[in-house]
């Protein structure tokens, strides 16, 4: 059971464009399904080659144009999934595209860390690169039927939203297991540099006890027993591999506003509810304000990218600890929302941000209305 995703048609229209079409996303998280889908609506011979394996790593070893050019043959779409795990795969992504420009090549990716840092040099000006996510409301609702998707937010908040996930007829604890450490393992614990794994598990731990809470680098540091700079450095491996993010504080300079905080989140909540062994429905959990907050926002961040929306997104805090759960900004503009579980509690924004920032749109976001927020409509206000 394929699930149509909302970039599907841009990376379509955008095929054969002599541009480069980078896919990042987790592992799991449906990119080469999307990619058989997109290659789905050609009739060109297509070349399907996988970074995982040692045979097509060790193709690419002594890669130069005469070469690339056997490889390819007369395919007019190459695929090279996981393409991180080719060496010097920039070099030969930047031949390819050169001096065969009467194809297509889409490489997927899912350490953004390790991708970037091999393709930002070689393919500047030669690439459109898409970042896939576990699967949204609006796809998830296109599939099942609005009502129905309505419905299931329970769910999500306990399972989260792989397409495994949604699709198995396996116990979904049992599959969000396995996810959780085949991706966390095969790529996060390969990372160059992590001495110590079994610290990054420590921390993803306590990470996932602190969704929606604001990152202290000092406490994880001596909670953790190591130095700031390393739990910086696995932070941002986490990021890059697609678990977490991060949001900053939005501030004018003015004397009482967080300026340098951060709020962490996770991509997906199954994967969050795995790490910490917790699949308690949500009529049972003391966490799912916590859990409705990271939802609203992980979507509202798809949303913005997939729609090509490019506002930032931070959270708001002042010294006195008065808070905004979310604010969009581009151009000036500013939305604000206030994520509540519960309908019948509600939300009065609060005055020191209303004296500091008059010309503002403010939201409450239940788990009644919270569905009217990932639409193009509302994007459309900023």
């Amino acid at each position: 059971m394929s699930i149509l995703r909302q970039i599907h048609p841009q990376i379509l229209e955008d095929c054969f464009k002599q541009k480069i079409i980078l896919l990042l996303g987790a592992r799991q998280v449906g990119k080469s399904t999307l990619v058989r889908m997109i290659t789905e609506s050609f009739t060109d011979k297509i070349l399907w080659l996988d970074g995982d394996d040692v045979e097509t790593a060790a193709l690419f070893a002594e890669s130069n144009r005469h070469r690339l050019s056997q490889i390819v043959g007369t395919h007019k779409i190459v695929v090279i999934d996981e393409a991180q795990k080719i060496h010097k795969i920039g070099t030969i992504l930047k031949l390819l595209i050169d001096y065969q420009k009467d194809i297509q090549v889409i490489i997927t990716g899912s350490s953004a860390f390790e991708l970037r840092d091999k393709l930002n040099e070689p393919l500047t000006g030669r690439k459109f690169m898409f970042s896939l996510y576990p699967l949204s409301f609006p796809e998830l609702s296109h599939h099942f039927g609005f009502l129905e998707e309505k419905r299931n937010l329970p769910e999500r908040l306990v399972y989260g939203a792989y397409p495994e996930v949604i699709t198995t007829s396996e116990p979904k604890e049992r599959v969000l297991r396995l996810l959780s450490d085949s991706y966390l393992y095969k790529d996060i614990f390969l990372f160059k540099g992590l001495k110590k794994p079994e610290k990054m598990l420590e921390l993803l731990r306590l990470l996932a006890w602190q969704i929606g809470s604001e990152v202290n680098i000092n406490e994880l540091s001596k909670t953790l027993k190591i130095d700031n700079q390393t739990v910086e450095s696995y932070l941002e491996m986490l990021e890059q591999a697609f678990v977490i993010f991060r949001l900053r504080s939005y501030h004018t300079n003015q004397r009482n506003e967080l300026k340098k905080s951060k709020k962490i989140y996770f991509y997906d909540l199954g994967i969050r509810n795995a790490i910490i062994n917790d699949f308690r429905p949500v009529e049972l959990r003391q966490d799912v304000g916590a859990l409705f907050e990271n939802y609203v926002i992980v979507e509202m961040l798809k949303q913005n990218e997939y729609l090509q929306t490019y506002a930032n997104l931070y959270f708001w805090r002042t010294s006195e600890q008065k808070e905004i759960d979310l604010i969009l900004e581009k151009n000036g503009k500013l939305l604000a929302l206030e994520m509540k579980w519960n309908p019948q509690k509600k939300v009065k924004l609060t005055k020191s941000f209303s004296n500091i920032y008059p010309n503002h749109s403010f939201y409450e976001v239940n788990r009644e209305n919270y569905m009217d927020f990932f639409s193009k409509d509302f994007f459309e206000k900023l």
